[in-house]
C-alpha cells in the first residue's frame, strides 16, 4: 500500500507544481481575454477531473509497481518520469509565457505518452490499464481547449 501513496503523493505534487508555477488561471487575465471554445467546462470541473484523474492514475501505477520493479522494466518507470514532466511543464508554458503552439505540442505529446500508458498496460497489467482511460479522454479534451486557443485567437 506504501506504493501507491507514493504515487499518489508524486501524480498530486505534479498537479501543485503546476499550480504553483501559474497561480489560479481562473483569474489569470491573459486566459480570461481569450476566445475560448464553446465547449469548456467551468472552471471547477478542473479541479475535480484532475483529482479523479490522478487519483485513477496512482491506482494504475499501482498496479504496475505490483507487477515491475523498477529493476525489472526501468522505461515504464522513464515513461511515467517523462508523463509528470510533460504535465507540469505545460501549465507555465501556457499559462504565464502564453505559448499556445508550443503549448499544444506539449499537451499532444503528454496525449501521446499517457496512450502509450494505457497500450502497453493493457498488455502488461490487464483490466488495470483502464485507470489510465479518464486521464486519456481528458487530455483530448485539454488538447482540443489548447488547439482552438491558438486557432481563435
Amino acid at each position: 500500500m506504501a506504493k501507491f501513496f507514493l504515487f499518489l503523493f508524486i501524480n498530486f505534487a505534479a498537479l501543485g507544481i503546476g499550480s504553483w508555477l501559474i497561480g489560479n488561471p481562473a483569474s489569470n487575465e491573459w486566459y480570461n481575454m481569450q476566445n475560448k471554445a464553446p465547449w469548456t467546462p467551468p472552471g471547477w470541473v478542473f479541479g475535480a477531473a484532475w483529482f479523479t484523474i490522478m487519483f485513477c492514475f496512482s491506482i494504475f501505477m499501482y498496479r504496475v509497481a505490483l507487477k515491475f520493479s523498477y529493476q525489472e522494466n526501468k522505461y515504464i518507470y522513464f515513461v511515467f518520469a517523462l508523463q509528470f514532466v510533460l504535465n507540469v511543464m505545460w501549465n507555465p508554458v501556457f499559462f504565464r509565457w502564453h505559448m499556445v503552439l508550443p503549448g499544444l505540442l506539449i499537451i499532444i505529446a503528454l496525449t501521446a505518452v499517457v496512450l502509450y500508458f494505457l497500450i502497453w498496460g493493457k498488455s502488461h497489467v490487464g483490466n488495470a490499464a483502464w485507470w489510465v482511460a479518464p486521464y486519456f479522454i481528458w487530455l483530448l479534451i485539454a488538447t482540443s481547449l489548447n488547439a482552438y486557443v491558438l486557432v481563435k485567437n
